[in-house]
């Protein structure tokens, strides 16, 4: 048994009986709501040793479980050996939902009272549990208690890296500009002010950048809007005479970290709007004033990149395709003369990446997974799973950059020598579906979801489907990950507007065998005007060779061998000039018509 998760669930079992508990909840968001969060809120990765971004661990006096989805099964289930922690695989026939759960096994519970830290659920997650739980076994929740600041002796604290101005030069907008907006926005919605908290919104808004979270160049605050002022709660300590003068001009005011929920009591507005699924429960209950219970403006007004974001990305896009080109003529001659590993090869990635001008660091941390670590669709390579490289089968690699103009994501599936015909087959259907998602031509209005069949439908000819997203927006210098917009098949009714970044990354994971996905960054752009109305299109930013070497030629169509080509043309054509002599031949070969 996993000792050091056992000891602490026994801890946490001896507060829970203090308590009154019978369950508790913990989630993997912090009171932001983020993807990605510090690791002082990293609760529920202390609880049960499973380290993935998405995960709801449970455990009550006798129990435990944990919820994940498809993306992390294989990584959970090796995760979560030798303890007590039983995996639930989320959208998977027979599953039950945590309130299910919970209900079954607190049928003798001694007290009917689960918690959770209200700090760290949001306002939607903890009425729709309260409800659930009330209707399945009438069972209290309690918000108002983190076991975690007891138990969780060696807490990590809240971070205090400083945060600097993002220059105008790379923003394209000022501040009060955006506030402007943003209070249009709340006209629209018959709001006064609102309580934002998610962090890429307030770095976005405030035209400000930090690191408090990795690899997400964002800092812990909150900010408070109203009709004439904006507050920024946040820990002093962590501005410069710079940022407070810059702050002072944009007519921002800043107050202690601690004091929002004060903040929230004392807000003077009619009403003010809080977005029940990024708010947390317990600021939402600090309010006195009447709540419009409506989705924050500020995702959809960051989501369109202005011209300056537009030029931003492409410069970004075009340095990364740099980087990533030097990479893959490396690998293949590495590769062969043996050595390379999957941590060795990421971190030679990394290497070249910070070369470039304005590199500011990874914008996720790279998946180097070759052959059966490619099923495990977010693997990351560490020393204690690190394999050789050999000159057969797939390396899928997925990573990303933070530039001062632009966030980058990107994944290739390469052949490291002969494959197999399985291998072949699934990697030229995932490259269908890639390029027919680039392909297409939508009116305008049109969401994610109704786009998202596209990039399936050759995968779902041959039987074959994958459980995660087809596409997400990408943040300028900024999350990688960035809504509201997506491309996916649960319903999302954000439409895809000119302007905004998604990417386009179908794929096939094969446990045990291997996995193939292929992802460029996107920009949505006009295509035409018609008697039907507006027509929008797809302008792929993404500059970087496909591997051609698994392509079954004769499976893809003369559209898409035409798209490819052409694609190819274009990437020869921008990165020749800034490689040296034996890349760039590398890069022709790799880059010859079918």
């Amino acid at each position: 048994m996993n000792t050091i998760i056992n000891q602490r669930l026994e801890a946490l079992r001896d507060v829970m009986r203090r308590e009154r508990l019978d369950a508790f909840i913990f989630p993997s968001t912090d009171p932001h709501h983020g993807e990605y969060v510090p690791a002082h809120w990293e609760g529920r990765k202390w609880i049960s040793g499973f380290d993935g971004s998405a995960g709801t661990a449970v455990v009550t006096l006798h129990s435990a479980a944990l919820w994940t989805d498809s993306r992390y099964f294989i990584a959970a289930q090796e995760q979560l050996r030798d303890t007590e922690f039983v995996l639930m695989r989320e959208r998977i026939a027979g599953t039950p939902t945590i309130a299910e759960w919970i209900a079954d096994q607190l049928q003798d519970g001694e007290y009917r009272e689960a918690g959770v830290d209200g700090m760290v659920f949001s306002v939607s997650d903890t009425e729709a549990l309260m409800a659930d739980l009330r209707r399945l076994g009438g069972i209290t929740l309690r918000t108002n208690f983190d076991p975690l600041s007891v138990v969780w002796t060696d807490r990590p604290p809240v971070p205090l890296h400083p945060v600097n101005v993002y220059p105008l030069e790379y923003a394209g907008e000022t501040t009060q500009s955006k506030l402007a907006r943003i209070r249009r926005a709340l006209r629209q919605q018959h709001a006064d002010g609102m309580l934002v908290t998610a962090l890429d919104d307030i770095a976005w808004t405030l035209n400000l950048r930090g690191s408090d979270v990795h690899c997400n160049p964002v800092f812990v605050s909150y900010l408070l809007i109203s009709t004439q002022e904006a507050v920024l709660y946040i820990d002093p300590r962590k501005l410069t005479a710079e940022v407070r003068s810059y702050l002072a001009e944009q007519g921002v005011k800043v107050d202690d970290y601690t004091q929002v929920s004060r903040g929230l009591t004392d807000y003077f507005e009619y009403n003010i709007l809080i977005d029940p699924d990024e708010v947390c429960y317990t600021l939402y209950k600090y309010v006195r004033r009447e709540v419009v219970r409506e989705a924050s403006p500020v995702p959809s007004l960051k989501a369109v990149k202005n011209e300056t974001e537009q030029r931003g990305f492409r410069n970004a896009m075009l340095r990364d395709g740099i980087a990533m080109t030097r990479f893959l003529c490396w690998l293949d001659t590495a590769v062969a003369q043996g050595g390379v590993t999957e941590c060795s090869a990421a971190e030679q990635l990394r290497m070249l990446r910070a070369e470039l001008p304005l590199y500011r660091g990874l914008s996720f941390d790279t998946i180097a997974a070759y052959q059966e670590h490619g099923a495990i669709v977010h693997y990351e390579p560490v020393p204690q799973t690190d394999i050789p490289l050999r000159p057969e089968g797939l390396l899928l690699v997925d990573s990303g950059a933070q530039y001062l103009d632009g966030t980058t994501d990107i994944t290739r599936t390469i052949a490291l020598g002969p494959l197999t015909d399985e291998q072949r087959r699934v990697y030229t259907l995932v490259l269908k579906g890639h390029i027919d998602l680039q392909l297409l031509r939508f009116p305008e209005g049109a969401a994610g979801t109704q786009l998202d069949a596209v990039a399936r439908r050759p995968l779902w000819a041959e039987g074959l489907n994958y459980l995660h997203g087809t596409g997400h927006g990408v943040g300028a210098f900024l999350n990688v990950h960035e809504g509201p917009h997506q491309i996916r098949m649960e319903w999302r009714g954000e439409p895809l507007r000119e302007g905004m970044t998604v990417t386009d990354e179908p794929g096939i994971y094969l446990e045990g065998r291997f996995g193939v996905r292929i992802e460029n960054t996107l920009m949505v752009v006009p295509f035409t005007q018609t008697e039907c109305g507006r027509f929008l299109q797809f302008e792929t930013l993404t500059l970087c060779p496909i591997d051609l070497r698994p392509v079954i030629a004769d499976l893809l169509s003369p559209e898409e061998t035409r798209w490819l080509n052409a694609y190819h043309a274009r990437v020869r054509e921008a990165l020749t000039p800034h490689l040296d002599t034996a890349t760039a031949q590398w890069l022709a070969q790799a880059t010859e018509p079918l």
